[in-house]
């Protein structure tokens, strides 16, 4: 484990690995994203500032569990606004990117699977809302459909990596999804809430207007 130390957090190895796979994948989204209206720049420019709001909203936990998992102030919200912008492979990109962020911020691995599972795929789902980004109420849409993604792979980490968690006499899956279910349906309740108020999601469409044209 040359990139992990004995707690489960990353050596220097470890963080500048993560940080040139960020870097990597921030030129690749720049790639797809140019190729579609030719404008990358711009497009690379919006995604790093959603990014970047995210990585400071997920700092700012209005709860956190105790082994794990907190509801956060909409730091979802924003990974979830790339894909809706411009579409799911740039969604899903920047998802991966941001779940590398995360592991840098705050890494907890116990092997190599676990990590793959709980930081790229876990967050890289929430680029699931650019199936949606051209549907009727495509945030929305797509935004329960990034959590729900999201969910399911918080929920296989659970029952494969910390089952032994669970309560006595206890399933592990029954487990894992009450728990992981608590904060992510408590923020994705409150992300819900918020873009249903008229003015926010009017803001939410002109965003998008000027991210994409």
């Amino acid at each position: 484990m040359f990139f992990v130390t004995q707690d489960g957090g990353l050596t220097a190895a470890g963080y500048t690995l993560v940080a040139v796979a960020v870097f990597l994948l921030l030129i690749v989204i720049s790639v797809f994203a140019g190729g579609r209206k030719k404008i990358g720049a711009k497009q690379l420019a919006y995604c790093s500032m959603a990014l970047a709001l995210a990585v400071v909203c997920s700092q700012i936990k209005l709860f956190r569990l105790p082994t794990g998992g907190s509801i956060t102030l909409f730091s979802m919200l924003f990974v979830v606004l790339i894909g809706y912008w411009y579409g799911p492979v740039v969604g899903l990109l920047a998802g991966v990117t941001y779940g590398l962020l995360r592991l840098i911020l705050g890494p907890y691995i116990v092997s190599l699977p676990q990590m793959l599972v709980d930081y790229p795929l876990a967050f890289g789902a929430l680029g699931i809302s650019g199936f949606f980004s051209d549907k009727k109420n495509g945030l929305l849409i797509g935004y329960i459909a990034a959590v729900l993604g999201r969910f399911f792979f918080a929920v296989l980490s659970g029952v494969i990596f910390f089952g032994m968690y669970a309560p006595e006499g206890m399933n592990p899956l029954l487990y894992s999804i009450s728990y992981n279910g608590f904060y992510l349906c408590a923020e994705g309740l409150l992300t819900l809430i918020l873009l249903a108020v008229p003015a926010v999601r009017k803001a939410m469409m002109s965003v998008k207007l000027q991210a994409t044209t």
